[in-house]
């Protein structure tokens, strides 16, 4: 996909602000997500504050060269549960997932010493384009659910439907016939769209779409989790500090697979190879230490975004300096309540409805990896087969607090697969 801005471009100062406010509207939503599903007092605005910081870190281990905003990583969660649960006090709890934060960036670390030192030809080769295609399109898939979900959710199904639909074909119709700068905001005018009928629908009293009283109980400043944590220390033990590890470590491996993953599809969108350059043990390091940083601040450890991968190939915007003003402008809206909570108020069908189209475009940009790949070739057609089936079908295995997502399970089984089958092809 040709883009209009590619890495290095710098967009005026004008355009810049309003295509960081797009991507910050693209990760907003699952960035705060994951504090509130955590709980234990976690603070949106300090995972937002994070997010940022993290982003920071990781632009600057690539050189500013890699165009992906780092927001808090979902798969993190069973881990953020299992150092709270095994906490003898929210503090220590608090100083755990700092610590597992640490733990699951050590590995990333480790990962891309390995990485630097035997080069990234065996990646390529235990994952060619038959793997990584189908698995990036299983993490758009994934992900139909949640969108689908949010679009229909709500006491009134229809109006919530209807808000969400009209923010899909703004959105749409913006990008396709829209001129100039039009185009390459779509989802801002798309989201401005849904949410002015959300407000009009909840002020009439025809549905309940826009929570304003969330102004009424505004945090006008981020709880930032090292804050807490110091308060933690005396309920640290060697047994509470292996628990953490137990439940950290083994899910970076996992989500190392989906770094790889999302790296690929971003090289195939702004037509440069990422693990090339700047390199995978510099994605890596920027991954691992931005996530220490991040949960340092808000408790998340961080993670590469899809949304905003799909928010660079539909908005055709791969300026490094919108990813960069985007971490900024999350960090300067973490201090500012009122701007927080109104981006907090933005009803979850008219997110739904820009996420069909953001989460379509990752599925799409993963079927476009394998257009060059034999399908007669059965060795490929039962690669791909398995790859996809298992991915949508939701295969995840648990060992113990470690949980195998569908992404990564698809990916392991396909890569078997693969192997398994070509080692005729080898001999």
């Amino acid at each position: 996909m040709k883009m209009v801005y590619d890495v290095s471009d710098r967009p005026k100062f004008g355009q810049t602000l309003v295509f960081a406010f797009q991507q910050l509207l693209a990760i907003l939503a699952a960035t705060i997500a994951v504090p509130a599903i955590v709980g234990n007092g976690m603070s949106s605005s300090a995972a937002l504050f994070g997010a940022g910081v993290g982003t920071l870190v990781y632009l600057l281990f690539t050189k500013f060269k890699s165009p992906v905003f780092l927001g808090s990583s979902f798969a993190f969660i069973g881990s953020m549960f299992a150092a709270f649960g095994g906490a003898a006090s929210v503090a220590t709890g608090y100083l755990g997932i700092i610590l597992g934060a640490i733990f699951a960036g050590l590995v990333y670390v480790v990962l891309a010493i390995i990485v630097k030192v035997f080069g990234v030809e065996w990646i390529n080769r235990l994952m060619p384009a038959v793997v990584i295609g189908p698995t990036v399109s299983i993490i758009g898939l994934s992900l139909a659910g949640n969108a689908i979900g949010d679009l229909m959710g709500g006491e009134n199904t229809y109006l919530s439907l209807l808000c969400g639909l009209v923010t899909l074909f703004v959105t749409m119709i913006c990008s396709v016939f829209g001129k100039k700068m039009m185009k390459m905001i779509p989802f801002v005018i798309g989201i401005a769209a849904g949410y002015c009928l959300a407000t009009v629908l909840t002020l009439t009293g025809a549905a309940n779409l826009v929570d304003f009283a969330q102004f009424q109980s505004m945090q006008w400043y981020p709880n930032f989790t090292f804050l807490t944590a110091f308060g933690g220390f005396e309920g640290l033990s060697a047994s509470y500090i292996g628990t953490v590890a137990v439940a950290y470590v083994p899910v970076a491996f996992v989500v190392f697979a989906e770094h790889i993953a999302d790296h690929k599809n971003l090289s195939s969108i702004i037509e440069k190879d990422l693990l090339k350059e700047p390199g995978l043990h510099r994605t890596l390091l920027g991954d691992g230490v931005g996530s220490m940083v991040g949960a340092f601040f808000g408790g998340c450890p961080n993670t590469t975004y899809g949304e905003s991968v799909g928010c660079v190939a539909i908005s055709g915007n791969a300026s490094i300096v919108t990813i960069l003003t985007t971490a900024i402008l999350a960090i300067v809206a973490s201090f500012c309540a009122p701007f927080v909570t109104l981006l907090a108020t933005i009803p979850a069908c008219v997110m739904g409805g820009v996420c069909v189209a953001l989460y379509g475009f990752i599925a799409v940009s993963g079927l476009k990896m394998i257009q060059g790949v034999d399908l007669n070739d059965n060795t490929n057609l039962f690669t791909v087969s398995v790859i996809l089936i298992a991915g949508i079908g939701g295969l995840s295995v648990s060992f113990g607090a470690v949980t195998l997502t569908e992404v990564a399970a698809a990916l392991i089984l396909g890569i078997i697969t693969n192997e398994v089958l070509s080692i005729k092809k080898k001999k």
